[in-house]
């Protein structure tokens, strides 16, 4: 989606650069996060690269196209990942994509911790599993409705949100998962929706 884009902007594949050349173009990285070519998104067979499958439809499509659509439908966005979720160089733009395309928490079973505070200062909340359950032994396929109590109230740190997963045949399933966020500071954070509108609510209320 991101080359798509640039060509349909007049920029030539040989001038497209690097991802980290473009960094100020909100347009580019957000089409450009979840799209490494080697990541592999379980909700699809055998697939490499930045898919996924836009479930009321099937249809398999790049995950910023899905990511739109689901915005079209006012459908907030969770993902559901393993273990040590953001490991990697780090960069401030896997969390602010992943709040661009419409993700509103993640769950994993732990956390890189560079990218747990950044998704938490571009206010999507980090979720972790409780030890011994994972998206596998609540055999998630993407395919479910997830619903997570709190998001929109008083976060304390290290807080208990109780998730529902509701399955295709139309059964239930309740898991508490923890809130990794971890300070008193990272609770005021998220209670704004992340470090700059807070700052500029601070702004606003010293001028």
């Amino acid at each position: 989606p991101a080359g798509q884009y640039l060509q349909e902007h007049g920029v030539e594949p040989k001038d497209f650069n690097s991802y980290g050349s473009r960094r100020g173009n909100h347009e580019v990285m957000m089409r450009g996060t979840f799209a490494n070519v080697r990541i592999r998104n379980e909700m699809l067979d055998g697939v490499e690269g930045g898919y996924t499958k836009f479930v009321p439809t099937g249809e398999q499509m790049a995950i910023y196209d899905a990511a739109m659509k689901y915005q079209e439908k006012g459908t907030p966005l969770v993902v559901i990942a393993g273990k040590e979720y953001g490991t990697g160089s780090s960069r401030d733009w896997a969390a602010k994509g992943t709040r661009l395309l419409g993700v509103k928490a993640v769950v994993a079973e732990s956390y890189e911790r560079i990218h747990r505070s950044n998704l938490i200062g571009m206010g999507v909340m980090p979720l972790q599993f409780p030890e011994g359950t994972d998206r596998k032994s609540l055999k998630l396929t993407g395919e479910e409705t997830i619903s997570i109590e709190g998001l929109s109230g008083e976060i304390k740190p290290g807080q208990t949100l109780k998730m529902t997963v509701k399955y295709k045949d139309g059964s239930t399933e309740t898991c508490e998962l923890k809130s990794r966020i971890d300070t008193a500071n990272e609770a005021v954070y998220f209670k704004h929706g992340g470090i700059l509108h807070y700052v500029v609510r601070e702004m606003l209320r010293t001028a």
